[in-house]
């Protein structure tokens, strides 16, 4: 199931970069998830069957969401968690940390890439997902940042790359 030709990983921006922010219930963040949805979905008719999400705020819990719902709807799909580092939701508020726990308890697989904080540690996730997956799905306006370095870096391994602008 975690075989690289069936994997797909996802890179996208946290909530300060997106126009909506937190509000996910602005009808701008409603239509990226249901053509996150669309996508997933395209992605399960190609044979991907295994997905791997960073667990960051903003557009990875998404992703981590609707891939989880994949797997509810098809049962063949499996769900990784890929955890920079243990603290990595130390700083975020009650109600994002248990947002993230509850789906890190759903997924199938937990990843730890490391086993403390480091300055690098969120770039050695985005490679650890990039080096286990043949497609990126990435949510990326064009700014610089882990989104760009991670496409980069997708493209330089050859994986296939799905770039979703935040709104359109």
């Amino acid at each position: 199931m975690r075989a690289r030709p069936v994997s797909c990983c996802f890179s996208g921006h946290r909530p300060t970069k997106l126009p909506w922010g937190n509000k996910e219930d602005d009808e701008r963040c409603v239509a990226l998830k249901r053509r996150l949805w669309d996508i997933l979905e395209m992605t399960y008719e190609e044979g991907y069957r295994h997905f791997i999400c960073g667990m960051a705020q903003g557009c990875d819990l998404y992703f981590c969401e609707l891939a989880l719902q994949l797997r509810d709807k098809y049962g063949d799909v499996s769900v990784e968690a890929a955890v920079p580092c243990p603290t990595q939701a130390d700083g975020w508020s009650r109600e994002e940390r248990q947002r993230w726990q509850r789906l890190l308890d759903q997924c199938d697989v937990e990843t730890m890439v490391q086993d403390h904080y480091s300055p690098d540690c969120m770039q050695r996730r985005n490679r650890y997902m990039v080096d286990h997956a043949a497609l990126l799905i990435a949510v990326h306006d064009g700014q610089s940042g882990g989104t760009r370095r991670t496409i980069e870096y997708a493209i330089r391994r050859g994986l296939n790359i799905i770039d979703i602008p935040p709104v359109g």
